[in-house]
């Protein structure tokens, strides 16, 4: 099969940018969409010009690092995937592709299609942990969890933060990338005293960040590739919630107690 690409080509984060047209010649069906792209680097390289930049790693679906967008839709046209597990079956012969960064103030283009994800990884920081004592694991029947919070906290955690959310969010918003983070923790034992901490430290980061407010939209579950739910927002936003309460009694014990002797 034959497709034309109209490609989003940038230099560094101060080029201007622009998009530039390739062909893609003799693609077979079977391909990868990663694949596809290295068939018509390949050609590029053999003429002498720069290749398409994007991020891989696995090429299995886990890593998150290869998310652009692809004719306006983030990961592309099939629900549940990521940009390496989707195959150029899904598009017909002559086909003509968009394909571009993510586009958000938090994701800063680095070149061609890679942008700046860090803002996910300082977001983790400054939460997305559990104290434990040092020394050996203990039994994974130590510490009992209903099976309803396991799987919960499962379905939160299979969040690969390729941020597919944000670029398809119209306000760029990363609550459904914190409100996994999140949740996955705050359902577990473990996650338990540091759970209205975490939640208040995240949201806060996510807010220095300046990513965009939620507005319900649910464009970000309809993009997730590992299909994270709306649910995990609104129980981030009850947890939100009920810690502002606890910073107010915290506040009011304080002052009640006046000033140390």
């Amino acid at each position: 099969m034959n497709l034309i690409l109209k490609v989003w080509r940038q230099k560094s984060a101060h080029d201007r940018g622009r998009f530039v047209t390739y062909e893609a010649k003799g693609i077979g069906a079977e391909m990868s969409f990663l694949e596809m792209l290295d068939v018509v680097n390949e050609e590029l390289v053999g003429r002498g010009e720069e290749p398409i930049a994007f991020e891989h790693d696995c090429r299995e679906g886990i890593c998150g690092a290869c998310g652009f967008m692809i004719n306006g839709v983030a990961h592309g046209p099939e629900r549940g995937t990521t940009v390496c597990q989707l195959h150029m079956r899904s598009f017909r012969d002559g086909a003509r592709l968009t394909i571009e960064p993510w586009r958000a103030r938090a994701f800063p283009v680095v070149k061609d299609l890679i942008v700046d994800r860090d803002a996910f990884d300082r977001i983790i920081q400054a939460g997305g942990f559990i104290s434990a004592p040092t020394g050996s694991a203990t039994d994974a029947n130590a510490i009992l969890v209903p099976k309803e919070d396991s799987d919960r906290a499962f379905d939160a955690a299979a969040c690969i933060g390729c941020g597919a959310c944000v670029a398809a969010c119209p306000n760029a918003s990363a609550m459904l990338f914190t409100a996994s983070k999140v949740t996955h923790l705050g359902l577990l034992p473990q996650g338990q005293p540091e759970r209205y901490d975490r939640v208040r430290d995240m949201v806060a980061a996510m807010d220095r960040e300046m990513f965009g407010s939620c507005t319900n939209i649910g464009e970000c579950a309809a993009v997730c590739p590992k299909g994270i739910s709306l649910y995990f927002i609104s129980r981030m936003n009850r947890d939100l919630l009920t810690a502002s309460f606890k910073g107010r009694e915290r506040f009011k014990a304080l002052t009640a107690a006046g000033p140390a002797a």
